[in-house]
């Protein structure tokens, strides 16, 4: 039923009737110009003509509306009051109250349940309350019919919580990695590291295709750990100049991918990172939040934090853009036989291995000297097979907090493998 007291004027309404009554117009004209049908036309004319001055369509609720406990209120309010102290700390980079956020948190605290409105309304109130700047319209759109086609790639380097410090009193950033599902929206992988490194993104890489398969193609920005842009990194000299171009060379992370059997493109733009960079701005906005309120001050307290959200957003939140819950939506079309992913087999991959640490590892090439070693940063490590001097070997590195594993390749085929001191260059 159109709410008519929205539309319309109690005037405009009473002049159609007069209208009707003196036969200047249809019933048929009056019921397509009010949007009404029969039924309620017949209603409203009955109460023009019993009281004509008096007739009005204004909205009168018959009911009392639900009064929120003074406990449930009590909580907005303090939830509100801390939402203030983000708003106007320097150091938060919070400019705007997130009152979907505030209903959560009362939600979570109280075991009542109300709506983002109710917050905000009583935000109006007391005068906890910021209008947004109206952003420029932006198109939206998912680009793949199945999940795994596209897998949006990025990280994002952010002081998480206002609690934590370098020793030198600067704030402390950690980078937050994660992959996303076009098709669903749905964050195949979310997680904190110290720093970002290209170890770290192989990390993300591995986890992604051994828990859901290996899809169609990576997509990034233009980030060196993704991309190598000649010019930009590192490489011009004037006998480079003209004998390397960009992505002429690979860098540890594509190398990784596309082992796999996976490409890896590129966005052109920021805006055409936009389906990533929005549930980036989710995410961060919850997480500092959530951070302050709790107290985070170590790199595992803010991770417990990320895997709440990011359950949030994968189970419970509807996405803006597809009316769906993210991991509803990947699973129906799974179940539809909507996906490319498909199992990793690694003796499909480019070039077959026996083992996965031979996917998901860094990569470099070296030389065997006259004693049959070669040198990693300022190691001499004996390679297996007592090759003549000279032999390239492939090294494969998989780096771990105490001890690194080498494993050296000669045409593809693994010859042996050592385990090493992980060298502090390998210390991500």
């Amino acid at each position: 039923m159109k709410q008519l007291h929205k539309q319309f004027s109690d005037e405009e309404i009473k002049q159609y009737f007069k209208w009707y009554e003196d036969r200047v117009m249809t019933k048929s004209e009056v019921l397509a110009l009010l949007g009404i049908k029969d039924s309620r036309f017949y209603a409203l004319l009955a109460k023009y003509r019993n009281k004509p001055k008096e007739f009005s369509v204004a909205y009168n609720r018959v009911k009392a509306t639900r009064n929120l406990s003074p406990k449930v209120v009590k909580q907005i309010r303090r939830e509100l009051e801390t939402e203030r102290g983000f708003v106007t700390n320097p150091n938060m980079p919070i400019m705007f109250y997130n009152y979907s956020a505030i209903r959560d948190a009362v939600e979570e605290e109280t075991g009542y349940s109300l709506s983002a409105q109710t917050v905000i309304n009583y935000a109006k109130r007391w005068g906890y309350y910021l209008e947004r700047p109206k952003r420029k319209a932006h198109t939206r759109e998912v680009l793949t019919d199945s999940v795994g086609m596209l897998l949006q790639h990025d990280a994002s380097v952010h002081q998480w919580s206002p609690y934590v410090f370098r020793p030198d009193g600067k704030p402390l950033k950690w980078s937050l990695i994660t992959t996303l599902d076009d098709h669903s929206r749905k964050m195949l992988y979310a997680d904190l590291y110290e720093h970002e490194s290209a170890w770290a993104h192989i990390q993300s890489l591995e986890s992604v295709i051994l828990n859901h398969g290996v899809g169609i193609q990576y997509y990034s920005d233009n980030h060196a750990i993704f991309r190598y842009v000649v010019n930009r990194d590192g490489l011009s000299a004037a006998n480079y100049r003209n004998i390397l171009g960009t992505d002429d060379i690979a860098p540890q992370w594509k190398q990784c991918v596309e082992a796999t059997g996976m490409k890896v493109t590129y966005a052109l733009s920021p805006e055409a990172k936009g389906k990533i960079e929005r549930p980036y701005r989710w995410l961060q906005d919850r997480i500092v939040r959530r951070s302050a309120r709790e107290h985070a001050r170590t790199l595992e307290d803010v991770k417990h934090i990320l895997y709440q959200e990011v359950d949030r957003y994968n189970n419970r939140a509807v996405h803006s853009t597809t009316g769906e819950i993210p991991n509803v939506r990947f699973m129906n079309a799974i179940n539809d036989g909507r996906t490319v992913f498909k199992s990793l087999d690694i003796t499909k991959t480019k070039p077959p291995v026996t083992s996965t640490k031979d996917l998901f590892c860094l990569r470099t090439e070296r030389r065997v000297n006259g004693y049959g070693k070669i040198s990693l940063n300022s190691m001499q490590i004996s390679v297996p097979g007592n090759l003549p001097d000279g032999t390239p070997v492939t090294l494969h590195i998989i780096p771990n907090p105490i001890t690194t594993e080498v494993r050296f390749l000669r045409n593809d085929v693994v010859l042996g493998y050592q385990q090493i001191q992980t060298p502090k260059q390998l210390q991500f």
